[in-house]
């Protein structure tokens, strides 16, 4: 996994925040919380994390986002550090999972489908419109496609090799819009783990709302 600040202003508080599949940092740049410090999450090949970047903070909120709800969940399930509050969107804590997550057929056929032009339509999906991916591509990640492959499928193995987390989400939210961990998947996983789920009207991944809810 890797890590990156995105402000370190050695403020009491941070923002932990777990990025989704195919990401880096590039397309959040322009996150700027007014009162804490930020440190995102991607690159799930490996769940290695560095435990001492967010030593020493006194609040910390967590935030995972599609596949980085996963990640934290695996990750933050056996630290002890000082979680206040956690917000999962538009993932689940069983990535691979025809009910609770994205059903093993879809995710094997994107793995094995995957080069450059279906990693944009995965994009455009992501997005809901052409409009919307447009904006995105102009700060998408500078990964390659055969880096981000390896990336799904490790994810796959790994999270059919681990034991479940433990980790408990403050709540979740739900994109009514979402094509990639459909609604529904998401509305069963979470009730059966009694986390409360609101829903809002966005796709899988919307720069406006992350925004907001990574910067409050």
């Amino acid at each position: 996994m890797k890590q990156y600040f995105i402000e370190q202003r050695h403020l009491p508080s941070l923002t932990l925040f777990f990025a989704g599949w195919g990401m880096d940092e590039r397309p959040f740049l322009h996150y700027h919380p007014a009162d804490r410090d930020l440190l995102v999450c991607y690159d799930y090949r490996s769940l290695d994390f560095d435990f001492s970047l967010p030593e020493g903070y006194e609040d910390i909120r967590v935030v995972g986002w599609s596949m980085g709800v996963w990640a934290a969940s695996q990750v933050l399930g056996r630290s002890c550090l000082p979680i206040t509050e956690s917000v999962a969107v538009n993932g689940t804590m069983t990535p691979v999972d025809d009910s609770r997550g994205i059903p093993n057929a879809i995710y094997e056929g994107t793995l094995k489908g995957l080069n450059d032009v279906t990693l944009r339509k995965f994009f455009r999906r992501m997005c809901g419109s052409a409009v919307l991916l447009e904006d995105f591509l102009t700060r998408s990640p500078g990964r390659s496609t055969d880096e981000v492959k390896e990336e799904l499928l490790l994810i796959a193995k790994q999270a059919e090799c681990l034991a479940p987390a433990r980790f408990c989400w403050s709540k979740a939210v739900i994109g009514k819009g979402d094509l990639i961990f459909v609604p529904a998947c998401q509305r069963k996983a979470w009730s059966e783990l009694r986390v409360p789920a609101e829903e809002e009207d966005m796709a899988h991944y919307s720069d406006v709302f992350l925004q907001d809810i990574v910067c409050r």
